[in-house]
């Protein structure tokens, strides 16, 4: 009887372990369902991929998540089409169209694609090596991933570790997931396959 209490018991644990990790779609592959569109630029869905494209007034754009998250790992694709200047902010928030948060970078070649810049702060807080910059693919579908863990953030892009920063400052972050579109007019990204699960403080 003993032993079938502690298996139950252990079973429970691994159930709740299990589920803890598993992963999330952000995207649901139809609407704008789970965002929030902060500014007047294009935000919208076609053939199963999310578009943000400049609109008339050529500012700055943001669709953010409506739940705030922590410690997670995110993974998604982006495809950027003409100058294709955009984001993935982590624990970010917002008034109108300004953001206070951190960027992962998603940029035209040799524009630091994977660092992370604090806007409206610090700037530039971390740039990949050259050398790395090259596996970016500009017109084709990319996989970038980031894992926010504390005050440490790592970022890969196409399987490539770009930059790994410790930073107290983001660690003490709280907000939001959100995907950038950049002033100046003429920018169009895809994004698609946006995926969440859990990262545990170590």
């Amino acid at each position: 009887m003993k032993k079938l209490i502690v298996f139950a018991f252990l079973s429970v644990l691994v159930t709740k372990t299990v589920s803890a990790q598993e992963t999330t779609d952000l995207f649901n592959g139809k609407d704008l369902t789970g965002w929030v569109v902060h500014g007047e630029e294009k935000w919208y869905v076609e053939n199963g991929e999310l578009i943000c494209e400049s609109g008339p007034k050529a500012e700055y754009g943001y669709l953010s998540t409506k739940d705030f998250y922590k410690n997670f790992e995110l993974t998604l694709e982006f495809k950027q089409e003409a100058n294709g200047n955009s984001g993935v902010f982590i624990r970010s928030t917002f008034e109108g169209n300004i953001v206070s948060g951190w960027q992962v970078e998603v940029a035209p070649p040799g524009l630091h694609t994977g660092g992370i810049y604090e806007s409206y702060g610090r700037g530039w807080l971390i740039l990949p090596e050259p050398e790395k910059e090259k596996v970016l693919k500009m017109g084709e579908w990319n996989t970038m991933k980031i894992r926010v863990n504390g005050p440490d953030v790592i970022t890969w892009l196409n399987g490539v570790e770009m930059v790994h920063l410790t930073d107290e400052k983001i660690g003490e972050g709280v907000g939001a997931i959100a995907l950038q579109i950049h002033d100046g007019g003429g920018i169009k990204v895809k994004w698609r396959n946006i995926k969440i699960k859990p990262a545990e403080v170590q």
